[in-house]
């Protein structure tokens, strides 16, 4: 792209924002589009938002751009002492800097930025009087690197700002680029540094690499140079730790190939789960990054569930690693500052990932019946495609030995089962109005309020999705009739 095109790009914003930005170039002695503007620009990227450099107070120039618009809102950004600030007019974020680090020219600036492709910058007067080709203000080489995919960083760049590493990841993921060869190597020696910015920054990068369609090989890369270790240690512990049976790699290689597995399932649903693709694809759509997140820890419980054997016939165990995985992440999830609701989400979907396996088991030599098909519509709710997508993430990153080979063919028919069971008879009995209530156990059963009233209840709406229980006369006889099988007087004893 020719750094021409810089004026179509402008000039594309509303004419009365452009007069404004003109008044506001006079009025700052002078203002610089710099940054992530520049970089999306040249790549032909659409950008919605500008970033400016000012020689003058960035806060004093966004009310000034304030005011030349009538009106905006007005957003302090970063510590006292950083000279940014953003204003928010009709969709538009125009973000607006003054020089960093004690730097008094532009160029010098630019310098003190995170990465080369980050560290251009164009006059906005030359975008604005349209007079020959615009200059671009280039001191690092970002252009080059820019057109040759090279993500590399800025002198002191992660001294400065630690969370630079991760979002030079960030950068590799998004855009499809490369380190320079010297930033891992940095990124080894400085990445315990990552620990100082808060939890929430390193949370906001990291779900924007999860974002991404190549999580799974930037979450090996970051493992390679030592900084996955500082952000979740937890991870490291399954690093080494041999599967049997149906595994072929160790506990953490096999949590990022499910990742990896997960992004490719995410590209064709179709292909694991052909009869069910509609239902699979808005669930994607909707809980994608906290599909990717329960793919990464879906195994964080196995190092402290692992139990060897007693004897050299005996196998290595996992026993209850789901709910231990769950807790754990807890841990990890309370760290990042995550809300409790993506904690919860995340959280269920780890403990509940090995129920698909369990089901797929006893459904070769028992029919899944109504009863069980209500059973796991009660766990998993509208989590039933985020369960089962997981579960063929960790299948597809299992090619042990003795793993059955019809695994994910029989995953796809168990969901059939399952979901056409749930929409035809269990759905449609559950928004009916309830036959009986716990008044009905009091008045005509004389039960005492307890436990055996949710018992009682639960058991008849089983009855009623079997088809045992049709209208309030059977609901009436089933219960008295459970009653008294059970030997239990009316008096709830």
């Amino acid at each position: 792209m020719r750094i021409a095109t810089f004026i179509n790009r402008l000039h594309a914003y509303p004419a009365v924002f452009v007069a404004a930005l003109s008044r506001l170039d006079s009025l700052c002695g002078g203002l610089y589009l710099t940054g992530g503007t520049v970089r999306d620009w040249i790549m032909g990227r659409a950008c919605v938002d500008l970033d400016l450099v000012s020689a003058s107070s960035a806060a004093a120039c966004c009310q000034m751009l304030q005011k030349e618009l009538g009106g905006g809102a007005l957003v302090p950004l970063g510590e006292p002492e950083n000279d940014t600030a953003r204003l928010v007019w009709h969709g538009l974020t125009i973000d607006i800097s003054g020089y960093r680090g004690g730097a008094t020219a532009i160029e010098e600036d630019l310098k003190l930025r995170d990465f080369t492709l980050n560290a251009m910058a164009v006059p906005l007067r030359d975008l604005l009087e349209e007079v020959g080709e615009p200059k671009l203000l280039d001191p690092t080489g970002g252009f080059d690197d820019l057109q040759q995919g090279i993500v590399r960083a800025c002198n002191q760049a992660f001294v400065d700002d630690p969370l630079r590493m991760l979002r030079g990841y960030r950068f590799c993921a998004t855009f499809g680029f490369a380190f320079h060869a010297s930033v891992p190597e940095e990124i080894k020696t400085r990445a315990s540094l990552i620990v100082r910015p808060a939890a929430e920054r390193i949370a906001h990068e990291l779900d924007l690499i999860m974002h991404s369609g190549q999580a799974g090989s930037t979450f090996a890369a970051m493992a390679q140079t030592g900084i996955l270790w500082h952000i979740i240690p937890e991870l490291k512990a399954g690093l080494g730790l041999v599967q049997p049976g149906f595994h072929h790699l160790d506990v953490f290689s096999h949590s990022l190939e499910a990742l990896r597995c997960m992004e490719e399932i995410m590209e064709r649903p179709e292909d694991c789960y052909p009869e069910d693709t509609p239902v699979f694809s808005s669930y994607i759509k909707k809980e994608k990054i906290r599909l990717k997140w329960a793919a990464l820890f879906h195994d964080l419980g196995k190092p402290a569930a692992m139990k060897r054997p007693s004897n050299e016939d005996g196998r290595i165990t996992f026993y209850n690693h789901d709910k231990i995985g769950r807790d754990i992440f807890f841990a990890v999830a309370g760290r990042l500052r995550w809300s409790n609701e993506a904690r919860l989400s995340v959280g269920k979907l780890i403990a509940l990932h090995m129920y698909p396996f369990h089901l797929c088991n006893a459904s070769r030599s028992v029919k899944i019946s109504k009863r069980a098909c209500l059973r796991v519509w009660k766990k998993a709710g509208e989590d039933l495609p985020g369960i089962f997508l997981l579960a063929m993430a960790d299948s597809l990153a299992s090619q042990g030995e003795k793993k059955p080979e019809s695994m994910e063919g029989d995953l796809a028919v168990l969901f059939h089962t399952l979901q056409s069971t749930i929409e035809q008879s269990i759905k449609p009995v559950l928004v009916r109005p309830k036959l009986i209530t716990g008044r009905d156990l009091i008045e005509k059963f004389h039960l005492t309020p307890g436990p055996i009233f949710s018992n009682l209840l639960e058991k008849l709406e089983t009855a009623r999705v079997e088809g045992k229980v049709h209208d309030r006369q059977e609901a009436l006889d089933w219960i008295a009739k459970y009653l008294q099988n059970r030997g239990m007087r009316e008096d709830g004893c």
